[in-house]
């Protein structure tokens, strides 16, 4: 275990949602961990503690059940290397995937708020769908305008149907963080090409591999990037804690 605090602060997750969150910085749970955090988040007025959890630990799982962290999500990481990532860049007949633009981001936003409904905030059933809609409306705008190494997007005459962020860390690694396409496009390729488009930008950039997160419900998402050359690296699952006057201040 960390020698470090049990937990620490989001300052932007709290700020956006008006509640007090934090995280749990360890991945398995013990009596004496469950105590600590208890104690840090009492502390320090805790409204919602994220806790990822080791998911072959099978003592964590009933610990956080006994002990009010509500199960939300399971988190998939696949990933895949340069060297074996291949297929077309392009798969959608009469898709254009091309860079991101300012004029972009009204559109992005408006599907950014109907793509991402499979995600841990709205399965919580404590944050305001209306708010959580606005969580994904501002990451890709803030990606558009700089969280993100580069955003693609894919058009078919002139109208948008989707995009992917990527980012860069060291090491060579890469990172794909949202992705999302209209419900109008749905089937038709879309999610591929944008996908292998941010693969051989990715290529360009030197990564060697790169990794991408979704949902254990999102079975659509895992098949596309599974099509792409990614295979499943580690499985997690998230639980939210909340307070008992936050809870039920919803």
């Amino acid at each position: 275990m960390s020698s470090g605090p049990v937990c620490e602060y989001l300052d932007w997750d709290s700020e956006f949602f008006g509640r007090r969150i934090a995280r749990a910085t360890v991945r398995c749970l013990t009596e004496k961990s469950i105590a600590d955090i208890e104690a840090w988040c009492d502390a320090h007025k805790i409204d919602c503690l994220y806790f990822l959890a080791d998911s072959t630990d099978q003592r964590t799982a009933r610990l956080a059940q006994e002990n009010g962290f509500r199960f939300v999500d399971i988190r998939v990481t696949l990933d895949v290397g340069s060297t074996k990532a291949g297929g077309p860049g392009d798969s959608a007949p009469g898709t254009l995937v091309r860079n991101a633009v300012e004029a972009d981001i009204d559109a992005l936003k408006t599907i950014a708020r109907r793509s991402h409904r499979d995600s841990r905030f709205y399965f919580d059933g404590n944050f305001p769908v209306q708010r959580c809609d606005e969580l994904y409306e501002t990451w890709i705008e803030k990606s558009c305008r700089g969280w993100a190494k580069k955003v693609l997007v894919a058009t078919n005459q002139g109208e948008i149907e989707g995009y992917i962020s990527c980012n860069v860390s060291g090491a060579g690694s890469g990172q794909v963080g949202l992705v999302g396409v209209s419900e109008k496009a749905q089937g038709r390729g879309v999610g591929s090409a944008l996908v292998r488009n941010a693969i051989r930008w990715f290529s360009a950039e030197g990564v060697e591999v790169m990794s991408v997160v979704t949902q254990g419900r999102n079975v659509r998402a895992q098949r596309l990037y599974q099509r792409c050359g990614f295979s499943m690296r580690s499985v997690e699952l998230w639980f939210h804690r909340w307070s008992a006057e936050a809870a039920q201040g919803e």
